[in-house]
Parts: C-alpha cells; structure tokens; sequence
C-alpha cells in the first residue's frame, strides 16, 4: 500500500477519492481550507492553504508519498472574489508543483475543466484542441496546465479534463434543477434541448486518476461519458424516473441568454459567462486517448447518473437546506433571480 495526498479532500470529488483511498488500504493525507468529515486511522486531514509552501515541505519532504491528486480549486460562486479565486487555482498549483519536485515525488493527477472552452463544437473535443476559456475559472485551470507543463522532467504530470463532475451529493448549481424537479415545476431548457452536453461519473473519474498514477505515463486526457444523450432526453429521464409532474419547456435562446447576461451584470444570478454561452451548446469530449493509454471505459451515461443525483437531494433535502461550511458542490447554490423563473413554473 502506497502513501499519497490529495488536496481538496474535503470537497466533492476530494472526499469520494479519500474514501475510495483510504478502502484500498492507502494511507492518505488531505490538504484543504475545509475540515474533512472521514475519520479513518489511515487518513491525515489538515485544514491548511495549498499556497502555503512550508505547510506542504512538511508534508512531503522526506515522508515517503508515492503520489499527489491535486483536485483543490474554488470556483467561481458566491463572493469569492477574482483576485483570490486566481491566486488559489494558480498560485496555489505552481506552489504545489514546485514541493512535489523538491520532494521526489514521482506522480501528480491535476483535475482539469471543460471550462477551458466557453464555447461548443460539432464534433468530440480532442486534447490537441487550443484552450480558450472564457472566464476567469477556465482561464485558471488552462494556467494550471502550463504550469505543471513547465515539471515535466520533475515528475509524471496526468492532466485529466473533465466535463461536470456527476454522483450522489453533487449538488451546487444541480440543486436549483432538481429543486424544480422536486416541486414539479416546470423544468426549461434553451432552445429546442437537442443539445448535448457531456457529464463524467465521478467513479469513473476516480478510477481513471489511480490507472494514471499506477501507469504514471503522464499526458493530457479528455474524459467523460459514452453515449451522451441531448440534455431534453435526459432531463425527461430523471422526470420520470422521480414520478414527479414537472414539464419541459422551452425558452427562446436568444432572449434567454440576454436575460442571463442582464442578471450575471447586475450579480443577480448564480450563472456566469460560462453557462449563458454553454447554456444551448454542444460540448462532448473524444474519450479514444484515455480508453486506449490507460484502459478506461465509462460505466454510467449522463441520464443515469443524474438521476442518481437527484434521489441523493430527494432523499436529503432538509438536511441539504441546513448545511453549512462546506465546499460549493456540496451544498446548494443560491438561486438569485432565478427563484422569479421558478414562480412562474
């Protein structure tokens, strides 16, 4: 069994990787600004900042970690502002970087985005597809990439992008979507929903982090599901499958995003640049690298793994409603002039 760390354990993705960890018998430190709820006598949870580079010497220098899984980052939600959000997601990535080399660390797993694009494609997007973000977080995940880019004779660096994170307890955004569902509201769509837009099991996102550290080949690698059904089909499947009377409509896109530009200007609404340029848009990674180099395959489809979300809020929603100082995917994000949107659903 190997000894290995993991920054933002304590978030979404962070803690479902420690648990899936410390059950494979590793022994695990985490690193994050929150503290971590898994008590196991083979985890080290440390409540501290990834920019602080005398806290991760400590950590690493001399202590035997095989591997770091760097899945920190803030988002851009709520009041967090710019100048913290890009200090975090950059500065806090070069200075990781550059311990994990002091140390002789062999392997690092960075969690990408798809939002080092804000726009969409006709067809699978590939690794060799030039980035450009179109916010302020993709632009600090693209500047993460560089930097690990620039260690690439320290250490075997797997950049994995990936397009939302799905599983049970992924709330953040998702919970204003299944708080219509939950209420039988009608549920909207941009434009016709024929869209499709592609989701990764975050299962599936962690076994492919460990095939990367075990192979530690290194290389950039697009993720995401199989068979991505349009985002009306799937939506209408979680519907369903909750037995809940919501409808789908449709809004005309053009309005749509006009409104959303409005309301993000006058940060009245928890949607961003990002999501009023995605918001009808087509964006599927080609997963062919990642199947061939490391033998990944997917195991859910968007559908399936939304509705797998949905039963999670369903079944937790009170508990949900009270949760307080934790990471933004863990709890739910304020709804802001979209609460108008829901009354008249």
């Amino acid at each position: 069994m190997a000894r290995v760390l993991v920054t933002g354990g304590s978030g979404f993705l962070g803690s479902l990787l420690v648990g899936q960890l410390v059950l494979d018998g590793h022994e695990v430190t985490s690193v994050d600004l929150l503290p971590n709820a898994i008590r196991d006598p083979r985890l080290r949870a440390v409540v501290g900042d990834i920019r602080d580079r005398a806290l991760l010497d400590s950590l690493l220098a001399g202590t035997g970690h095989e591997a770091v899984f760097h899945c920190a980052a803030l988002l851009a939600h709520g009041a967090l502002s710019p100048r913290e959000m890009w200090s975090s997601n950059v500065e806090g990535t070069r200075t990781l970087a550059s311990a994990v080399a002091a140390a002789g660390i062999p392997s690092l797993v960075y969690v990408s985005s798809n939002c080092l694009w804000g726009h969409g494609f006709d067809r699978p997007v590939r690794e060799d597809d030039t980035p450009a973000p179109c916010e302020l977080y993709g632009a600090s995940k693209w500047e993460g990439e560089k930097i690990l880019a620039g260690h690439a004779g320290d250490f075997a660096a797997t950049i994995i992008r990936c397009p939302t994170i799905m599983d049970e307890g992924r709330l953040g955004l998702l919970a204003i979507l299944f708080e219509f569902i939950g209420e039988g509201r009608r549920v909207w769509v941009v434009g016709d929903g024929s869209h499709r837009y592609q989701f990764i099991y975050a299962r599936d996102l962690i076994a492919a982090m460990l095939l990367a550290w075990r192979r530690g080949t290194g290389g950039v690698f697009g993720i995401g599901s199989d068979d991505v059904d349009t985002m009306r089909d799937t939506f209408a499947h979680v519907i369903a499958r909750a037995g809940s009377g919501s409808r789908i409509g449709c809004l005309p896109k053009g309005p749509a995003v006009l409104a959303m530009k409005a309301a993000h200007a006058l940060r009245v609404s928890p949607l961003g640049p990002y999501h009023y340029r995605m918001i009808a848009a087509d964006f599927v990674f080609d997963t062919t690298r990642i199947k061939a180099e490391l033998g990944w395959r997917p195991t859910l489809t968007n559908s399936e793994m939304l509705l797998r979300a949905y039963r999670y809020y369903a079944a937790n929603r009170a508990e949900i409603a009270a949760r307080r100082d934790v990471s933004a995917h863990r709890r739910s994000a304020d709804m802001g002039v979209i609460r108008i949107l829901k009354w008249m659903s």
